[in-house]
């Protein structure tokens, strides 16, 4: 096997930690100055992390992209999208949906409100709880940013054939399920 190897080094500590990088090799990595070669096989679960993260912060960045040239920013889109799917929904039940916390749906869901985009009235059941829906106007705005988002979707899993796609989606399940139950046993 023919290695060879970039190892830079930053002198300057970067908060507070001084950098050591590797560069990826033909079949591994060399880590730091040790010399600890490590096998693409050895590095298991942590390099599935490592990939996944960095495909998620590219995707990401690229839906977030395409998502504020509609005018929305990513908890918006969020909301509206919910609503748009699911149909009218209490505030306090939005926010879990689309990772927000209470004190940030009621903020996201204010501005939605100003903008004309939802209604919110209280519950006939519960006044203490407000019931969020969708205007026409809102969902006119939701349905072509939704459009044009997936249409981005679409592109950056064309290569991907139909049963890799499902596939992925099976195995993203299964290991999110798994982390979720490790987080309410810790």
């Amino acid at each position: 096997m023919n290695i060879t190897a970039h190892v830079s080094f930053r002198s300057t500590p970067l908060h507070g930690v001084t950098y050591i990088g590797a560069n990826i090799l033909d079949d591994g990595i060399l880590a730091g100055d040790s010399g600890f070669f490590m096998t693409r096989d050895f590095q298991g679960t942590d390099h599935v992390w490592l990939v996944m993260m960095k495909a998620m912060r590219a995707l990401t960045r690229y839906a977030t992209a395409g998502i504020e040239e509609t005018g929305l920013g990513l908890s918006d889109f969020g909301v509206l999208e919910v609503l748009l799917n699911k149909g009218p929904l209490p505030v306090n039940t939005i926010g879990p949906i689309v990772d927000l916390t209470p004190g940030s749906i009621s903020i996201a869901v204010d501005r939605l409100w100003a903008k004309g985009l939802v209604t919110r009235v209280e519950s006939p059941e519960d006044r203490r709880v407000r019931i969020v829906a969708l205007t026409p106007r809102g969902k006119d705005l939701i349905v072509s940013a939704f459009r044009k988002h997936s249409g981005q979707m679409k592109r950056v899993f064309s290569e991907l054939s139909p049963e890799e796609l499902r596939g992925l989606e099976v195995m993203l399940k299964k290991v999110g399920k798994r982390a979720a139950a490790l987080m309410e046993q810790s």
